[in-house]
C-alpha cells in the first residue's frame, strides 16, 4: 500500500505536503541563476577577469554533477530526511561564506559548496516515488518540476532588480533567507519516506559496466547533454554579452534571461501533449532542429545589421523549446535502454548532462571576450545543438538496424 502526501503541513511523522517538494526544487533552481545579472559587476568588485568570475557557474555545475551520483545512494542508506536537513544547512553556511568572501578564490570555493543544494533536485523526485506508485508519480513529479520551470523565469529578473537596488550581495541574502525557511519547512513537514535502508552506492557502481556497454544509452545521454549544453553555454556567456556587448543594465538583462524559460514551458507542454503520439525519438529530433534553426537565424539576423539585443535574446526562446522537447524524452529513452538499471541510468545520465553543461559554460566564458559581438556564443550554441541532432539520428539508425541485438 503506497503512502499518501500529508493532509496538512507541519507534520514530520507523515510524508510531506506536495508544496514542500515544489519549494525544495524551486530553491535549488533559484541558486543556479538568480545572481547571473550581477556577474559583470562582481568581476569588477573582486578585480577578476570575467572568465574567472564565470567559474561560479561552471564549478557549481561540476559539483552538481558529482553530487547527483552520491545523493541518491546516501539517501537510500541514511534516509531522505537527514540528507535533506544536512544539505540545506550546509547550503545556508556556504551562502553566508559567499556573501562575506574577501577574495574571488574564497567566493568560488563557497559557490562550489552551495552545490550541495542539488540534493533538493534529486530527492524531491525520489520522495515522490517513495510516496506513490509509478503512474501517479509521473503526474506528481510534473508538479514538483514546475518549480524548476517557473523559477528560471523570475530568478534573473529578481536578481537584476536586487543588484540595482542593493548590490550584488542582495541575491545571496535572498538565497540565505530561502535556505533558512526551507530548513524550517523540511524539519516541520518532511517525514521519512524511505524507512528501508540499503547499501545503495556500492550496488549502483557495480551495475555501471552493463549500462556503459549500451550504445543507445550513450546516444540518448549525448542528445540530452548537448541540449543542456546549449542552455548552459547561454548561462555562461549571456551575462557578459548583455553587459559588455549590448550595454544592458542588470535589471533589463534579468528580464531578457526569461526567454529560454518561457520556451522551456512550451517545450514541456509539447512533450506532454505529443510524445506518446509522435514517439520520443522524433520529439528529440524536432527539438534539436528547432534550436538549431533558432540559433542559425540569430546569427543571420545579427550579421544583417539588426543588432538590437532581441536579435539574440528573443531567439534563445528556441533553446528553451528544444530543451523542453529533448531532455524529458531523451531521459525517458536512456532509462528504457536497461529498465532494471533505471536508477543507475538516471544518476549517471544526469551527471554527464550537467558535467557537459559545465564544460560549455566554461568555454562560453573563455570565447566571448576573444571574439566580436555575440558571434562566438551564437556559433557555440549552434554547433552544440547540431551535436544533439547527430546523437538522436544515431539512435534512430541504431534502433532501425540493430533492434535485435541485446547490446543495442
Amino acid at each position: 500500500m503506497t503512502k499518501r502526501p500529508a493532509s496538512r503541513f507541519l507534520d514530520r511523522n507523515t510524508p510531506p505536503h506536495l508544496a514542500t517538494l515544489v519549494l525544495m526544487a524551486g530553491v535549488a533552481a533559484l541558486s543556479m541563476n538568480v545572481f547571473l545579472p550581477s556577474l559583470p559587476g562582481m568581476a569588477v568588485y573582486f578585480d577578476a577577469e570575467y572568465a574567472v568570475m564565470q567559474l561560479s557557474v561552471s564549478l557549481y555545475l561540476m559539483m552538481t554533477a558529482v553530487l547527483q551520483l552520491l545523493v541518491g545512494p546516501l539517501s537510500d542508506r541514511y534516509g531522505r530526511r537527514p540528507v535533506m536537513l544536512i544539505s540545506t544547512a550546509l547550503f545556508a553556511l556556504a551562502t553566508l561564506g559567499a556573501i562575506f568572501a574577501p577574495t574571488v578564490e574564497v567566493f568560488l570555493a563557497c559557490r562550489m559548496a552551495q552545490a550541495v543544494i542539488a540534493s533538493a533536485l534529486v530527492l524531491s523526485r525520489a520522495i515522490v516515488r517513495d510516496m506513490v506508485g509509478q503512474a501517479e508519480a509521473a503526474s506528481l513529479i510534473g508538479y514538483v518540476t514546475m518549480g524548476m520551470a517557473i523559477v528560471p523565469m523570475i530568478g534573473p529578473a529578481l536578481g537584476g532588480l536586487l543588484d540595482e537596488t542593493f548590490g550584488w550581495r542582495a541575491s545571496f541574502w535572498l538565497l540565505f533567507a530561502a535556505a533558512v525557511a526551507m530548513l524550517w519547512l523540511i524539519w516541520s513537514d518532511l517525514g521519512e519516506t524511505a524507512p528501508n535502508r540499503s547499501g545503495g552506492f556500492r550496488a549502483q557502481v557495480a551495475e555501471y559496466p552493463e549500462l556503459l556497454k549500451a550504445r543507445r544509452f550513450w546516444g540518448y545521454v549525448a542528445a540530452a547533454a548537448f541540449a543542456s549544453g546549449v542552455f548552459f553555454a547561454f548561462l555562461g556567456g549571456a551575462p557578459y554579452l548583455g553587459s559588455e556587448v549590448f550595454g544592458l543594465s542588470p535589471a533589463i538583462l534579468g528580464i531578457y534571461f526569461g526567454a529560454p524559460a518561457l520556451g522551456y514551458v512550451l517545450g514541456n507542454f509539447l512533450s506532454g501533449r505529443f510524445s506518446i503520439r509522435i514517439g520520443i525519438n522524433r520529439m528529440i529530433l524536432w527539438g534539436s532542429l528547432i534550436t538549431s534553426v533558432g540559433m542559425a537565424a540569430s546569427i543571420l539576423i545579427y550579421a544583417a545589421g539588426l543588432t538590437h539585443p532581441l536579435s539574440f535574446f528573443a531567439l534563445t526562446a528556441t533553446v528553451g523549446i528544444g530543451n523542453g522537447m529533448i531532455i524529458p524524452n531523451a531521459t525517458a529513452g536512456s532509462l528504457s535502454v536497461r529498465p532494471h538499471l533505471a536508477g543507475t541510468a538516471s544518476g549517471l545520465g544526469g551527471a554527464i548532462m550537467v558535467g557537459g553543461g559545465a564544460a560549455m559554460s566554461v568555454l562560453a566564458g573563455i570565447l566571448l571576450p576573444l571574439g566580436t559581438g555575440p558571434y562566438p556564443l551564437q556559433a557555440l550554441m549552434l554547433l552544440t545543438s547540431l551535436g544533439s541532432t547527430v546523437a538522436v539520428i544515431y539512435v534512430m539508425r541504431r534502433e532501425r538496424d540493430l533492434t535485435a541485438q541485446p547490446s543495442a
